[in-house]
């Protein structure tokens, strides 16, 4: 697996510890104009502290931000496999996954109504904590607005386990599905 997905360092947390198991994104500015799309059925979470702020999830004002390492180096802890995706463009179906995420609804809705194609894209997945974490070298190819980065090869991947057991995973996913009405 070579390829990461960059996101916030506290939803790859969330994503990390089993809270959430869904993805919504509307794309970077290096997208294009076809947008954003789940374009690769597994990836690793590449945890970023560009644009975070505390304010914009559901979180205590005061939750501090992970320290960024001093070291240079990127560590990548949880590998993802899509399981399936849908295109949300009705502001009221992804109004009702908003217990399934840790975004605050203003940050959604400011997503979902950027530009004159409103939506966002949702994947479902499942997430693996890594055996060992992926460490490498930062470098500028990593950097700028966009979601996908090519990552130096690795075998981090071996050895991965999910972090929710499969009756939790598959009771969420019901649950979601449900409020999709898919």
């Amino acid at each position: 697996m070579s390829i990461g997905f960059k996101e916030w360092t506290l939803v790859c947390e969330a994503l990390g510890a089993g809270t959430q198991s869904i993805i919504l994104r509307k794309g970077g500015i290096a997208e294009g104009r076809a947008g954003f799309r789940f374009e690769h059925p597994e990836f690793l979470l590449f945890p970023t502290l560009f644009h975070e702020q505390v304010s914009k999830l559901k979180l205590p004002a005061d939750t501090p931000l992970p320290a960024p390492r001093t070291d240079g180096q990127h560590e990548l802890r949880y590998a993802v496999r899509v399981e399936w995706t849908q295109d949300l463009s009705d502001w009221e179906i992804v109004q009702r996954l908003e217990p399934f995420h840790m975004w605050r609804p203003e940050v959604i809705q400011e997503r979902f109504r950027y530009d004159e194609k409103q939506g966002v894209s949702l994947a479902f997945v499942r997430v693996h904590r890594l055996a060992a974490p992926l460490v490498f070298a930062d470098s500028p190819r990593f950097g700028g607005c966009r979601s996908w980065v090519t990552l130096p090869d690795g075998d981090a991947v071996l050895g991965s386990v999910p972090v929710l057991d499969e009756p939790t995973h598959r009771a969420r996913e019901a649950q979601i599905r449900s409020l999709l009405a898919i």
